[in-house]
């Protein structure tokens, strides 16, 4: 199995800092003898702020639209032939100001679906005076996105926070624990953070979880989106007979964070599993599972199978791919066990 590409998303409203973030951590990389990619979206035909980055940086841009709405089917596609054709060693995938992070990390988890890669971070960048600003000035539409790219927030810096005063400063704090209490939070002046953090957070096995102070559904729109669902867990396939193939044991441990919140596990297999046992065990859920979703090879078919799972039902479509895809399941929720679930996957690889 290909080792997964590490992926961070940075996440900020509009001028908070993003960019300068990103050119940080690509002058880190590149020190570092890394290969960094880079995603890049602008609402606009023109990427302006891509034209910071330097000519020697793969980056793919996504114009005209936000990832988390109009482009983001495109998404995955472009991720994987970022990786496909260069390589990287870590992609930063840097969105619009107007993009609600829930919906891109559905995004990236929907690309993982397409190619070994995991999310590690979500880093939203605070613009501390125009968050104060709108704490005594404005609610709307901007306030209520800019709540919810620090609730769905990994890692957050608050940054600019040379203007606005000191006496000011545990204010804006304060409203950014009431959102998230659990993130890390960096009070920064132009983005200047310790990027080691960012390899720290690359050698954690597993993929990312999402702290949040609010509910799953609190971090953005409705990320429920699929075909129609069977709703017996019991159901058919339309499985053709095939041959039984060995399995070997694997390690796939995944990381445990103190205080999870909206969490992702991306399982990656390495051989074909028994689709009725992986059938028991989406049975087995717990309800703090919501979302899960994958492209699956069973031991009793020939053909792949597009996996889904929302409110408690599944389904499970015939696929011809066109090219190798992973063997991948990937798993949404809050406050649940990974290390579990971790466990009970791996399990499906060792069983005759």
């Amino acid at each position: 199995m290909a080792k997964a590409v590490p992926v961070h998303i940075l996440s900020g409203f509009l001028g908070s800092g993003k960019t300068t973030l990103l050119s940080q951590a690509i002058d880190y990389y590149k020190q570092m003898g890394k290969r960094p990619a880079v995603l890049m979206n602008e609402l606009g035909d023109v990427n302006l702020d891509g034209m910071l980055v330097e000519d020697d940086v793969p980056m793919t841009e996504m114009l005209s639209g936000c990832i988390c709405c109009t482009i983001r089917g495109d998404l995955g596609l472009e991720l994987r032939d970022l990786i496909r054709d260069n390589d990287p060693d870590v992609i930063f995938v840097e969105c619009t100001g107007a993009a609600n992070p829930i919906e891109i990390l559905e995004g990236v988890t929907d690309a993982s679906l397409l190619t070994e890669l995991e999310l590690k971070s979500v880093i939203t960048v605070v613009d501390a005076a125009q968050l104060l600003s709108h704490l005594e000035h404005g609610k709307g539409k901007t306030f209520r996105l800019m709540q919810d790219q620090i609730r769905c927030a990994t890692q957050l810096i608050v940054n600019k926070i040379d203007l606005v005063s000191p006496v000011q400063l545990p204010r804006i704090e304060h409203a950014i624990r009431e959102l998230n209490a659990v993130a890390p939070m960096t009070a920064t002046i132009r983005c200047q953070v310790d990027l080691s953090l960012l390899e720290k957070l690359e050698s954690q096995q597993g993929a990312v979880s999402a702290a949040s102070a609010g509910t799953g559904a609190s971090c953005g729109h409705t990320h429920h989106e699929h075909g129609e669902c069977c709703n017996d867990p019991s159901h058919s396939h339309d499985h053709e007979a095939g041959e039984h193939r060995g399995h070997r044991s694997h390690d796939h441990t995944a990381s445990h964070h103190s205080h999870d919140h909206v969490m992702v596990y991306t399982h990656y297999f390495d051989g074909p599993i028994d689709s009725e046992q992986f059938e028991a065990l989406v049975g087995r859920l717990p309800q703090e599972v919501y979302r899960a979703k994958g492209i699956l090879r069973f031991t009793d078919t020939a053909s792949p199978f597009l996996f889904q799972y929302a409110y408690r039902e599944m389904d499970f479509v015939k696929i011809a791919p066109k090219e190798q895809v992973p063997n991948v399941a990937v798993f949404i929720g809050e406050h649940f066990s990974k290390e579990r679930l971790a466990s009970e996957l791996a399990a499906l690889e060792q069983k005759d």
